[in-house]
């Protein structure tokens, strides 16, 4: 909890003040979860046209995906996953959004005071809007092009592209690419194989089919 606040402190995500006159700051709540992607947790208090407008983001074409597979496995290209830390906590807003402090933070002097956004929270309806949005400019200015079928494929044919994205963004190496978008994949010197082992076995589980017999 402490490092997620410190997060959003280093990435300067809010201000704390005294809520204004009919501010209705939106709560918050404690999420304690592994996952491969952040779920909401505060959107159903936003009220659209108050707290936000445009929510729409691209995602990846499954398609686009397997293209890049196939034309790595071609080349004999080895795959790797970069992930921005805390990646919401990066995109800008332009509604004015108030958020209570956290269960737990309070500050027994000033009870009432509450965070101004400047930026996503995790939870929010527009910070994936938001996030792209941000990643899109900065790319841009760096050279990249976008590709013209797949709104979140961002090309430049020459550069290292871990150092230009470290130097706006908190990055890490995750490694060879292993699992993304609901894919498993595997690189070996005979091939590139991809299956969806998890997404069969969870399946399973939900339906309660876990100990059926094949």
């Amino acid at each position: 909890m402490h490092e997620e606040l410190e997060n959003i402190e280093r990435n300067e995500v809010c201000v704390l003040i005294e809520p204004p006159p009919q501010c209705n700051p939106i709560g918050t709540k404690w999420v304690f979860k592994n996952k491969q992607g952040e779920d909401g947790v505060v959107g159903f208090c936003l009220k659209e046209g108050i707290d936000y407008e445009e929510t729409f983001a691209p995602i990846a074409i499954l398609e686009a995906i397997r293209i890049l597979l196939a034309l790595a496995a071609l080349k004999g290209f080895k795959l790797f996953q970069m992930d921005v830390k805390s990646a919401f906590l990066n995109g800008y807003i332009e509604e004015e959004v108030y958020v209570r402090k956290p269960p737990g933070f309070e500050h027994p002097k000033f009870p009432n005071v509450v965070y101004k956004l400047q930026k996503a929270l995790y939870g929010l309806k527009q910070a994936p809007r938001a996030w792209y949005e941000r990643l899109r400019k900065f790319l841009f200015d760096q050279g990249f092009q976008m590709g013209s079928v797949d709104k979140t494929l961002f090309l430049l044919r020459h550069g290292k592209d871990l150092l230009i994205m470290s130097r706006e963004f908190e990055m890490s190496i995750m490694g060879e690419l292993q699992f993304f978008f609901g894919l498993h994949i595997r690189q070996t010197p005979q091939g590139t194989f991809v299956h969806q082992s998890k997404y069969t076995r969870d399946l399973l589980w939900k339906f309660e089919m876990a100990d059926a017999t094949p």
